[in-house]
């Protein structure tokens, strides 16, 4: 696979005084000692078939992409912040596989959108993976650890405003009025600003609580979108219709839709968004995708993580995720823990499933012990959400749901890797000050 150097676009003759990186840094940073960790070689051979050589323009190399998504969901950032980022922090750049540091920034962020699509959702399994061979390799990570391990589902949630049914026929109107101006359909009237001044009133209705009005409100908004809807599609051209196809048919179903229906379309622009209600006293209905994480019962790593479209029962993803969790690690789990949203899963693999309940006394002493393990990874999901951009998804499409969750899963395990690298550092250089009898009450101890 050809790729640009690793100092971006500009040629060698003119880096004759910019600063190696490596005089600039500390080598025993835990960055540092992580990105020596990683075997980047296997993301240039999991990823060659994504990339042609002799078509085109060299690519940009394959640990700058890599390093900069796994940057990315471990600042928890956007792209073009990521970049930002890197431009000002040497041990970003090293990490990225830099040898000067730069002052300018290697590509666009929206290569970054064109790598992920070409990757798929293997590259990022790959990601994934080497987060666990990093710590097999460190020692961060035994291989009985990945025996036993705890399974559970989440809902990521789409970057989609509160899907009202007001806002919804906003939406489809402004849509309507877009495409038909790209397209050159002259329409009698978009509604643009009427349909404004209905929003507004609508906010102040619900604000009064004034009920009643705020229904006639939406029901013209509706009538409106039905108008621009009808007078497009009968001024629009075959093959504009052709190619909107799916617009059209999604807008007419916001407007046909009813309370109780089931299959509703909750977003104009994201029809993968599902409604999914998980019992939350604080936030009762989420819309996004049903999201599985498998973590390792001893020491929470992740070592699965999958969405699952359809919002399908909790059980029946079982499957599914101790399958992945095989072809991640190459082990097969010996015991998979799970919640009682797990009863009836019809799992029949070689894995123990232990659906923990609530009869815990009737177990032996060993089995309970590891039933305690199973609530440890609720916490390894807040901070997957919190920490590393699970919470909220920008990506489009249901592959986009499936990309974010492995990076946010890969970050974390990153996270966890810089943690006890820099732990091991404190151990090694701090510790024998602290313990020495001589030295004991002095400052030095004291700092540690």
């Amino acid at each position: 696979m050809m790729t640009r150097n690793e100092t971006g676009n500009r040629p060698e003759q003119g880096r004759l005084f910019n600063p190696f990186l490596k005089d600039m840094i500390d080598r025993n940073h835990p960055m540092v000692r992580l990105a020596d960790s990683i075997d980047w070689k296997n993301f240039e051979d999991a990823l060659a078939p994504s990339f042609c050589d002799g078509n085109g323009r060299p690519s940009i190399p394959v640990r700058m992409m890599v390093g900069m998504h796994y940057l990315k969901h471990m600042a928890d950032v956007s792209d073009g912040d990521v970049l930002a980022g890197w431009l000002e922090n040497p041990y970003w750049q090293y990490f990225t596989g830099g040898v000067h540091f730069e002052h300018e920034i290697p590509f666009d962020s929206s290569s970054m959108t064109r790598w992920r699509r070409r990757i798929r959702q293997e590259g990022a399994e790959e990601m994934l993976a080497e987060s666990i061979r990093t710590g097999l390799k460190t020692k961060l990570i035994r291989r009985s650890d990945l025996d036993r391990v705890n399974v559970d589902t989440t809902v990521q949630e789409k970057k989609v405003r509160h899907p009202t049914d007001a806002r919804l026929y906003h939406r489809s109107i402004e849509t309507l009025a877009r495409v038909a101006g790209d397209a050159g359909v002259e329409l009698r009237q978009t509604y643009r600003r009427v349909a404004k001044r209905s929003m507004l009133k609508i906010g102040g209705y619900s604000k009064a609580r004034q009920m009643k009005r705020l229904k006639r409100e939406t029901r013209h908004l509706r009538t409106l979108a039905g108008r621009v809807l009808r007078d497009f599609v009968r001024k629009a051209s075959e093959g504009v219709r052709s190619r909107n196809e799916a617009l059209l048919a999604r807008i007419s179903k916001i407007l046909s839709q009813q309370r109780h229906d089931k299959n509703k379309a909750y977003s104009v622009h994201a029809p993968e968004v599902e409604c999914i209600a998980k019992g939350k006293v604080h936030k009762r209905y989420e819309f996004g995708v049903k999201a599985g994480l498998v973590t390792t019962s001893r020491g929470n790593w992740i070592v699965g993580a999958k969405t699952y479209p359809g919002n399908p029962y909790d059980g029946h993803t079982l499957g599914d995720a101790l399958s992945q969790v095989s072809a991640i690690t190459g082990t097969d789990p010996k015991m998979a823990c799970c919640d009682l949203g797990y009863r009836g899963h019809g799992y029949e693999g070689p894995c123990d499933v232990q659906v923990v309940n609530r009869y815990r006394r009737q177990t032996d002493a060993a089995l309970r012990r590891h039933w305690k393990r199973r609530s440890a990874i609720e916490p390894v999901i807040g901070h997957v959400k919190t920490d590393c951009g699970g919470n909220r998804n920008q990506l489009k499409g249901s592959e986009g749901d499936m990309l974010n969750i492995l990076f946010a899963a890969a970050a974390f395990n990153m996270r966890k890797l810089m943690r006890g690298l820099a732990l091991f550092l404190r151990e090694l250089f701090i510790a024998p000050f602290c313990f020495s009898p001589e030295t004991k009450g002095s400052a030095i101890c004291r700092v540690a």
